[in-house]
């Protein structure tokens, strides 16, 4: 029987500074890993801190609790015979790096630090981190008496190195390096690393897990081997939604493909291959041996350790699936809002529905983020799910059982019509039809009696003018945003109270509804609506708002 080399991937939604919380869904993989027989585990871009924690990058506290969390993982009994790789912070020399740490049995064998540091859209790594420039250099790295006490190792190579194992060589690359133009990847194959591991930090973008994965098969269809892309999934704190779809790719095809959008804190993909398919798919590639044999040579560090056995079956190609973009709008601001749910203390939502697309839009989220958390946790009933957990505790009822989306809608969102004397009975209705499809907890307010006072008040102060609607264009404006300001006012005041209202505690989040057009043309009432705790659709236009109301329709 042919002997198979077993890894394993990862998927984690971590939270920044949750080191304890984190540390238990990063032992939770690894046992699922041992669990699967694999004799490799791999994980995320700074998992152990999370990666959103921002200038706390910048305190020697961050620093020293990631220690603390490695030292729980290298002397776990868990977490032996097994070779792990984990993301975390890592200063050396009085510098920060972004750093793989690679140990196996107790014993750290390589710090991996980042190379090409990411600064496009959102991501402001070189804030926080220096890329390491010293390609293919180590040096000798005094590991903190924390970790002495614990292993009784003093040092460790730190640096650009592959791993020689007895079967096979492993390389490292970190997130943006395999989105570089002249990936790190690339030397590595060259140098015979046949596999190529990366901790990422990728957020979601439309249509962005289909780009990454072709990402992942090009470079092992041009070069071959097999790559472990292991992704962080849902919000650790930030505006983005870290997008999931970990995958293992073997020489061009997809073995394993995560979910990608998902309520799993944690997911494990294990796939076992055949190492000599490896090598002789590059030897049949002619332009890459001659390239090969030129190469330079590339540190390397001997691992006593095999991925191979004989009790797996081989693992075969899966079909490639991703979601729609109309599926993504409903799938990954509902998830995002989900975790800032389960992590801020509040019990639910508070949304000012107009009638209009883009609060309608919202609102839907809202009632998708409910159907999402229901379909998980009907099957999870009997199992400690950490959903059910959280939808317990944000409810403040540990004996809630989930049965609809509907029901749980009702009990998470408040929906209110802020009507005013100058609001069409049209936009009332439409308000009042959708929250009673969703079934929310629908209020209606006047708000016309609080702009009237507003509006008398500045007799005294405008010497008996009064603006009208009928004026000038300055008053028309004024009494228009006037009412809007109001409805925020409104907003707040009511988010605080609903809850109290019913006898409870707790408040609830107030949802925005500006679409991402109005933020780049500057066209809507600053602190009327477009001003809350959260807005779900503030990366979404107005035309693609469109397309997911009509394919929520139909849905």
């Amino acid at each position: 029987m042919t002997e198979l080399a077993t890894v394993s991937a990862t998927c984690l939604n971590q939270f920044a500074m949750d080191f304890e919380g984190n540390y238990h869904r990063i032992l939770s993989s690894i046992e699922t890993a041992k669990l699967q027989g694999s004799k490799f585990r791999c994980g995320p871009e700074l998992e152990i801190t999370g990666y959103s924690c921002q200038d706390h990058f910048h305190e020697s506290d961050t620093i020293l609790h990631s220690w603390e969390v490695l030292a729980q993982l290298l002397i776990h009994v868990n977490c032996q015979d097994i070779l792990i790789d984990v993301g975390m912070p890592v200063m050396f020399n009085d510098v920060t790096y972004n750093c793989r740490v690679i140990f196996l049995n107790s014993q750290i064998v390589l710090i991996r630090p980042k190379f090409i540091l990411c600064d496009d859209e959102n991501y402001r790594e070189t804030r926080w981190f220096t890329a390491w420039t010293r390609r293919r250099q180590l040096e000798e790295f005094i590991l903190p008496q924390l970790i002495v006490t614990a292993t009784g190792q003093k040092s460790v190579p730190f640096g650009d190195a592959l791993l020689q194992l007895d079967d096979t060589r492993i390389g490292f690359e970190i997130c943006e390096e395999l989105w570089s133009p002249q990936s790190t990847h690339i030397e590595q194959s060259f140098a015979g690393a046949e596999i190529i591991v990366n901790g990422s930090g990728s957020y979601a973008e439309l249509r962005k897990a289909a780009h990454s994965l072709t990402l992942c098969k090009t470079a092992t269809s041009k070069s071959g081997g097999l790559y472990l892309f292991n992704n962080l999934r849902g919000c650790d704190g930030e505006r983005v939604y870290w997008k999931g779809s970990s995958c293992i790719v073997f020489n061009g095809t997809t073995l394993r493909l995560g979910q990608q959008y998902s309520l799993l804190d944690v997911e494990v993909l294990t796939a076992s291959i055949d190492l000599t398919e490896i090598r002789n798919y590059r030897n049949s590639i002619r332009s890459r041996t001659l390239l090969a044999a030129a190469a330079s040579p590339y540190p390397t560090l001997r691992v006593n350790w095999s991925l191979s056995s004989k009790a797996r079956k081989m693992t075969f190609p899966v079909a490639e699936i991703f979601c729609t973009p109309e599926e993504e709008f409903a799938r990954g601001p509902a998830l995002w809002l989900w975790d800032y749910l389960r992590r801020s203390s509040a019990s639910g939502f508070f949304l000012p529905l107009s009638g209009g697309v883009d609060s309608s839009s919202v609102a839907i989220i809202v009632y998708s983020m409910c159907h999402l958390v229901v379909e998980h946790t009907v099957s999870r009933l009997h199992m400690n799910d950490e959903v059910l957990i959280d939808l317990r505790k944000i409810l403040k009822n540990q004996d809630y059982v989930p049965t609809n989306a509907s029901d749980l809608c009702h009990q998470l969102l408040t929906t209110c019509y802020m009507g005013s004397e100058n609001s069409s009975e049209e936009t009332r209705k439409r308000a009042n039809d959708l929250a009673a499809g969703i079934n929310s907890n629908h209020l209606t307010v006047d708000i016309t009696s609080v702009v009237s006072a507003l509006i008398t008040e500045t007799k005294s102060v405008f010497g008996g003018k009064t603006p009208d609607f009928s004026g000038t264009r300055t008053e028309n404006l004024a009494l228009q945003n006037v009412q809007a300001r109001s409805r925020m006012i409104f907003a707040y005041f009511m988010a605080q109270l609903c809850p109290w209202s019913t006898g409870k505690n707790g408040f609830l989040l107030v949802l925005g509804t500006s679409n991402v057009d109005e933020a780049i043309r500057g066209y809507f009432t600053k602190y009327d609506c477009s001003s809350a705790d959260l807005n779900p659709i503030g990366g979404i236009s107005k035309t693609d708002l469109r397309n997911f109301i009509l394919y929520a329709a139909k849905k």
